[in-house]
C-alpha cells in the first residue's frame, strides 16, 4: 500500500482549495458542479485533490449558503496514485476548513478482460 494512501486514511485536517481566491461563493460554485478541490494539510507540501461529488453520499442539508454558516458533509471517490479511494469529509462554511480521510475501496470489475490478439 502506497505510504501516503494509507496516511490519508486517517482522520485529519483537511481545507477547501479554491481558485482564483477562497471564499464561500467558489466552494458553492465548486459543489454545484459536484466536483470540489480539498488539501489535506497534515502531509509534506500539502495534498490536494479533486473530488467528483456523490451526490445521494453527501449532504448538504446543514449548510445555509447565504449567511456562510453551518458545513457540508462531502463523499466521493477518485484514483490517488492507482488506488482507488473514496473521500469522507466535513467543511465548515465559516473558516472552509473541516477533516477528511479517504477509504479504500475494493473494485470489482464488470466486464471481461480483453483478450491479446493472436
Amino acid at each position: 500500500m502506497n505510504e501516503l494512501v494509507q496516511k490519508l486514511t486517517q482522520e485529519q485536517r483537511i481545507v477547501a482549495s479554491l481558485r482564483p481566491e477562497t471564499n464561500l461563493q467558489y466552494l458553492k460554485a465548486a459543489v454545484d458542479r459536484a466536483y470540489v478541490y480539498i488539501k489535506f494539510t497534515e502531509t509534506r507540501g500539502g495534498t490536494e485533490l479533486g473530488i467528483r461529488l456523490i451526490p445521494d453520499m453527501s449532504d448538504l442539508t446543514k449548510a445555509n449558503w447565504e449567511s456562510g454558516t453551518g458545513s457540508i458533509h462531502i463523499v466521493g471517490d477518485l484514483v490517488l496514485d492507482y488506488v482507488p479511494v473514496r473521500f469522507h469529509g466535513d467543511i465548515d462554511l465559516a473558516s472552509l476548513e473541516g477533516t477528511g480521510r479517504l477509504e479504500i475501496r475494493e473494485e470489482t470489475r464488470t466486464e471481461a478482460p480483453a483478450e491479446a490478439a493472436s
